[in-house]
């Protein structure tokens, strides 16, 4: 049973790591959390399943043209920088505040997506150099946050990527996935270090991820922005709704 509840999380996530470009974090650490497992080690088993995840989901979307390769590299700089911090960050801090700073990390992301408090830039605003260096930041401040939470960035990269670039939430999705390739992998290596990596749960979930990402490549295409929009509301709505249910 418990390999069975493993295996369709491992294919919901990875779905939503293709529909969404979430890395599928934000669904498995309050799931596994759910199951029983200690925020800690739910963190580490996000981040080696969305090894898998990202870069097989970042392969289907580049044969089919989806990523814009320059502005993915610089996004992934940044996260090898700050996901390389993981470790470190997980060893020094209480779980509770892992708790509140995950359930935080999503109610902002919620609130500045589906609420943006100014219009978005216009990315011809933005010289070539000016948006490698916003990107580069961005990377770095979201692989800090998502690696130590154990959720690819793609929640935080959404709204960012929307209000200074203008960019709508089906054309993030391919460079948050792409992005969540560099962070997951620096995150893991920082992760598997300080010991909070089950590799073995971990691999299963993601293998089954991969199946999952391939599933929901397809669908991106046959999902209208509107209908893209209102399932992201439920991924956010099922995340703090899971992790407050953890809290109290």
């Amino acid at each position: 049973m418990d390999s069975f509840v493993l295996i369709l999380l491992g294919l919901f996530s990875g779905m939503a790591s293709a529909l969404f470009g979430i890395g599928g974090g934000t669904i498995i650490v309050p799931s596994l959390m759910l199951i029983g497992f200690d925020i800690t080690f739910a963190i580490g088993i996000s981040i080696i399943q969305m090894i898998f995840a990202s870069f097989f989901g970042s392969y289907l979307n580049y044969r089919k043209h989806l990523i814009t390769l320059d502005l993915g590299i610089a996004l992934g700089l940044g996260g090898l920088i700050g996901s390389s911090l993981s470790g470190i960050i997980l060893s020094i801090t209480p779980e509770r505040v892992l708790h509140l700073a995950f359930l935080s990390f999503t109610v902002i992301s919620f609130a500045r997506y589906f609420y943006p408090s100014r219009t978005p830039y216009e990315s011809k605003n933005l010289s070539n150099t000016q948006k490698y260096l916003l990107l580069v930041c961005f990377g770095c401040i979201v692989g800090i946050f998502s690696s130590s939470l154990g959720v690819g960035g793609g929640l935080l990269l959404a709204p960012l990527l929307g209000i200074f670039l203008g960019l709508n939430s089906k054309e993030v999705v391919p460079l948050a996935l792409f992005f969540i390739c560099f962070s997951s992998l620096s995150g893991a290596i920082s992760l598997y270090t300080a010991g909070f990596v089950h590799l073995q749960t971990g691999i299963l979930i993601g293998i089954f991820a991969m199946i999952g990402a391939y599933i929901g490549i397809h669908l991106m295409s046959k999902i209208s922005p509107s209908l893209h929009k209102k399932m992201l509301l439920g991924i956010y709505l099922f995340s703090i709704g899971t992790t407050l249910f953890k809290l109290i």
